[in-house]
Parts: structure tokens; C-alpha cells; sequence
């Protein structure tokens, strides 16, 4: 009996080393010299001052942005997760016609018009960073007004949409999608900030 303890300790010894420390150890290294960018989270700095991650959603509430899908824990990366509220629920239904109607109002849409359900309801994850190519033309108008773009700046600003335009993963995979934080970041600096 003491023999068996003794071999589960050892053994307990050498896979937390192994695994808790060899390991992660390697793969970090193999990663940064490799992925250097990926593997340090994807970080993006504007002006030599971090401004965020390519990979998590940030909030943009101010009219001259493009806004992101709403998230369930705020953009707060450390707790990420959803909102766990099913189709029957009350709240759901409240959260989802507020979001509709602020959506609309803001960016003066009537209602005929279909809002891409990304824009209603909060990613699984709370942090997604993307939203559809609809998504991001149905608020074109109301940034178009807060920068009070002129014409030229108005054509720029859709070639920058198609510019930021990411395509379906191998070419099948997912849906066109916009990237909400570099899109944000080029708009400043192509345009004067409000």
C-alpha cells in the first residue's frame, strides 16, 4: 500500500512539472518565436498607445463610430460569457426591443428595414469584435452626419468599409465580416475626431 502512494506521488510530481510548467513553457516559446503578434493576444496600438485587441469587442457608443454587437458582461474580457436568457424570456425580449429601437432612432431607420440580428442580441462570448457588412452599412448615414462629411470624405469612407471588409474563412466559412475596433481606429485617422 505505501508503495502505491509513493508511485502516485512521484507520478503526481512529475506530470504537474511535465505539464503545469514543461510544457507551457515550450509552447510559449515555439509561439512567440513563430506568431509573435497572435501569440501576445493581437494587440493594437495607435500613436505608440495600446488601444485594444483585434480579437475582443470594445464599446463605441458615440455617433461617429461604428458601433459593435451588444455584450452581455459589458466588454469585460476577464468574465466572458453570454446572457444565458432563452427565447421565452422577458428580459431577452425587453433587451431585444430596446436595442431595436435605439438602433433605429440613431441611425433613422424605419422599420421595414431588416436589422441584422448581430445588432439585437449579445455574442455567445460577450466579446465579439465583428459585425456583417449590413450591419455596418445601415450606420454609414449617422456617422456620415456626426463627422459632417462632404462628399469626397463620404466616398472614402465607403471604400474603407470595403477595405476592412474581411471575407468568409477559406472561402466558405462564416459570412463577410467588419472588424469594429480597426475600422474605428482608420476612421480617426482619416477623419478629423468629434
Amino acid at each position: 500500500m505505501k508503495t502505491n502512494i509513493g508511485i502516485a506521488l512521484r507520478l503526481l510530481l512529475v506530470m504537474t512539472v511535465l505539464t503545469g510548467i514543461l510544457y507551457p513553457v515550450a509552447l510559449t516559446i515555439f509561439a512567440q518565436s513563430l506568431f509573435p503578434e497572435k501569440a501576445s493576444g493581437s494587440l493594437l496600438e495607435d500613436n505608440h498607445k495600446l488601444v485594444g485587441s483585434r480579437l475582443i469587442g470594445q464599446k463605441f457608443e458615440n455617433d461617429g463610430y461604428f458601433w459593435s454587437r451588444p455584450s452581455a458582461i459589458d466588454y469585460q474580457p476577464l468574465p466572458s460569457g453570454g446572457s444565458n436568457l432563452g427565447m421565452t424570456s422577458l428580459k431577452l425580449k425587453e433587451l431585444f426591443e430596446t436595442r431595436k429601437k435605439l438602433f433605429m432612432q440613431k441611425n433613422k431607420i424605419n422599420s421595414s428595414i431588416e436589422i441584422p440580428a448581430e445588432m439585437l442580441y449579445s455574442s455567445a462570448s460577450g466579446l465579439d469584435p465583428h459585425i456583417s457588412v449590413k450591419a455596418a452599412e445601415l450606420q454609414l448615414d449617422r456617422i456620415i452626419q456626426a463627422r459632417h462629411l462632404d462628399a469626397t470624405e463620404i466616398q472614402q469612407l465607403s471604400l474603407l468599409l470595403k477595405h476592412f471588409t474581411e471575407k468568409r474563412q477559406l472561402y466558405l466559412l462564416g459570412e463577410p465580416r467588419i472588424n469594429v475596433l480597426l475600422v474605428n481606429i482608420e476612421l480617426d485617422k482619416i477623419f478629423n475626431k468629434d
